[in-house]
């Protein structure tokens, strides 16, 4: 009798784990097609020069030209890979972290693994085609998250646009996005994705560098729990040039940011960055 329940529950564990394993498989799918989708199908060409900022405030023209030399084709999206450190809440200890991204300018998808311990989480972070998505499972089987809802596409929008500052030529004036200048080291990027208006800040120094960025989020980080607009952001420690790029290249980032609230949760150093 003891030798038929084991068997039984042997065999209902391993339908349960080829279900696990079926629906993991349907999700990758679902990502790697997403992925496809952001990929731009015609290579970059047009190049980058001074003339397309030169109406543009001094600032502003110094940020371009720290971050994108003149000739570069202008990119319309950037593989990233990068590692680093990640937590999911003030009080918890931070996990290893090995990501790589794909960010252009209609949408992103993160894929990532973090280890704490024996556990190892692995998933997937998006936004495209007015969809935004977090799947984590854990070993890649068990699933913890699959959240998708309207406050979370409209925070997925936000990181989508805020991660901009890995694509420069983004940003540029040819692209839709407005400039103003605050001061001679503070600058702001105003743009529109999926009807959702987000403003960028960006802290440059007197080369062009960025030193700090910021937005306000859509997010539930708040004592209540209710979703609402946060600032977000981070700041940048370090650079590095791909394909005549100079972007930040070591980072952390968070909630709540210039204030004492302030929440990081993420901190990473770009291995990797091929403009597309």
């Amino acid at each position: 009798m003891l030798a038929k329940i084991l068997f039984l529950v042997g065999s209902l564990v391993a339908i349960a784990l080829i279900a696990l394993l079926i629906i993991q498989a349907k999700n990758n799918a679902e990502i790697a097609q997403i992925w496809q989708t952001l990929e731009p199908k015609i290579p970059a060409v047009e190049p980058f020069s001074q003339d397309l900022i030169a109406d543009q405030p001094e600032p502003v023209q110094r940020y371009f030209l720290h971050a994108i030399a003149p000739g570069t084709p202008l990119a319309n999206a950037v593989y990233l890979t990068m590692k680093g450190t990640i937590r999911l809440a003030p009080n918890q200890d931070w996990m290893p972290l090995q990501a790589e991204e794909q960010l252009s300018t209609t949408g992103f998808v993160w894929q990532a693994n973090a280890r704490q311990g024996i556990i190892q989480m692995q998933g997937a972070d998006y936004y495209t085609a007015s969809t935004g998505r977090m799947r984590f499972s854990l070993w890649g089987v068990i699933p913890v998250v699959n959240a998708q809802s309207p406050d979370l596409m409209r925070s997925a929008i936000g990181r989508s646009v805020g991660e901009l500052f890995w694509l420069p030529s983004a940003l540029l004036p040819q692209r839709g996005v407005s400039w103003q200048v605050i001061n001679d080291n503070t600058i702001q990027a105003s743009l529109t994705l999926d009807n959702e208006p987000i403003t960028l800040t960006f802290v440059i120094d007197s080369q062009g560098r960025l030193l700090k960025s910021s937005f306000l989020r859509w997010g539930d980080q708040t004592e209540d729990k209710q979703y609402a607009k946060i600032p977000f952001g981070g700041e940048y420690q370090a650079e590095q040039t791909f394909g005549g790029y100079t972007i930040p290249s070591q980072m952390g980032a968070g909630w709540w940011i210039g204030s004492d609230r302030y929440f990081e949760f993420f901190r990473v150093t770009l291995e990797q960055a091929v403009f597309q």
